[in-house]
């Protein structure tokens, strides 16, 4: 199969299940559903001509055949393989992108949130979902994200109405199940949060078997006035396994929106970030960790726009890179000319555990606005042989040293979690891919 077939049959697939999922009427939703896949025809899907994919590679992904939704027996046993110990909250589990009613709990009251799955939203709150619906997502430029929308279905819906606080997280977790057949799905998820509310989100990416798996995911965040959002990602997928992810958040006057993304693991990861602060007195906060090894490459894009003044922005985004991996991180922040006072802080820092690992980067600043305080910078080097030398010759072995450093020098992001269960979690599972060969 090579490209322009995946993208022939996945047009078809439009077609077959265009009555599904817009039923009888054609609801404005379905409007941009049809808009996305017009679009997605005409771009195809991107090479490394493309700037914005000049370091990734998709050839791989596009020349394979995959089922979407595909129902396999995934069952509560198999679920049981791939804990997170101690998980508490509203937890949602999708297999292969479908939602499994069964494995899920939902905990908080209707008076605090109200979930559903995206069909569910589209169809029994289409006011709601029309009203936020690809407001900030832009699949014009991008095809992944222009499929999604053409197939947005599968997925959760979140509403927090106003002057709420979501006492307990909510907690996504995506599995593909790729023991028979190569697998792929496309959640989208789109979160609305009221004025001065407060919730955590977290969503967990899983891979299990030995097929490929694709997963297109795109998740918008719409945050109210004064709003206070805690945003979790992470990702322990499978060496076949493909990711796609686009985070969009949109932000107004004096919210608080952090995100903290987590890659362990994944053949060929690309996490876009895109965050627009459209209100006074915002802030947004990015924290990043990724640790590739063996032929893994992870690819990090991420874009804040400050577009009004008096916000502040805060990155700090880092890599651990081991075998013959790759990285990439492309940062951008944009300063509009009425976002004065503007705060705006970028960073990026990877340390290369082998030779054969390799890491790109590429942090940009656009300013057009006077009165601003912005800085970017970006690091790539190895662990600091004095360190080591100290911790050597106080009677810890050379490869002790080397995990201890590098298990501080990502515990910062780590810290940055405050969902304890999945905390752990990433502290057990970081702490043996550093110490494994």
């Amino acid at each position: 199969m090579n490209n322009t077939d995946l993208k022939t049959q996945l047009i078809a697939d439009f077609k077959t299940a265009e009555g599904r999922m817009n039923g009888e009427a054609k609801s404005a939703v379905h409007q941009i559903r049809q808009q996305a896949l017009e679009r997605f025809d005409k771009l195809g899907f991107p090479t490394i001509r493309h700037e914005e994919w000049k370091y990734s590679n998709v050839k791989n992904l596009v020349n394979q055949a995959f089922e979407f939704n595909a129902v396999t027996n995934f069952s509560a046993e198999d679920l049981a393989e791939m804990p997170i110990p101690n998980l508490e909250g509203n937890i949602l589990y999708f297999i292969n992108g479908v939602y499994n009613a069964e494995m899920s709990t939902i905990v908080s009251p209707d008076s605090e949130l109200q979930i559903m799955t995206f069909a569910e939203a589209a169809k029994n709150h289409a006011d709601l979902v029309e009203q936020y619906f690809n407001k900030y997502t832009d699949y014009q430029d991008n095809a992944f994200t222009a499929l999604n929308t053409a197939f947005a279905q599968n997925g959760v819906f979140v509403h927090v109405p106003d002057n709420k606080v979501v006492e307990q997280p909510i907690i996504i977790r995506f599995i593909n199940d790729a023991r028979t057949l190569n697998v792929a799905s496309q959640p989208r998820n789109l979160i609305v949060v009221g004025k001065r509310s407060e919730v955590q989100i977290a969503e967990a990416f899983r891979t299990i078997g030995d097929n490929a798996s694709f997963t297109n995911a795109v998740t918008e965040f719409v945050v109210a006035e004064e709003a206070n959002v805690h945003y979790y990602k992470v990702q322990n997928e499978s060496d076949k396994a493909y990711h796609i992810g686009t985070t969009s958040v949109l932000q107004a006057d004096k919210s608080v929106f952090t995100a903290n993304t987590v890659t362990a693991n994944g053949g060929f990861v690309r996490n876009n970030l895109n965050i627009k602060i459209d209100g006074e007195y915002a802030e947004a906060n990015m924290f990043g960790l990724y640790i590739p090894n063996g032929k893994q490459h992870i690819d990090n894009h991420t874009a804040v726009d400050h577009a009004k003044p008096n916000s502040n922005s805060n990155e700090l985004y880092k890599g651990i890179l081991k075998g013959k991996s790759t990285g990439v991180f492309n940062g951008k922040i944009f300063v509009r000319q009425d976002a004065q006072k503007t705060n705006a802080f970028q960073s990026c820092k990877n340390v290369l555990l082998s030779e054969d690992a390799s890491m790109n980067t590429k942090p940009q600043l656009e300013i057009w606005a006077d009165d601003v305080k912005c800085s970017h910078g970006t690091t790539t080097g190895q662990l600091n042989d004095d360190a080591l030398f100290y911790m050597q010759a106080r009677g810890i072995s050379k490869d002790t040293a080397r995990a201890l450093l590098t298990l501080a020098f990502a515990q910062d992001v780590i810290d940055k979690f405050e969902i304890t269960s999945i905390k752990e979690y990433l502290q057990e599972l970081i702490t043996e891919k550093i110490y494994q060969d």
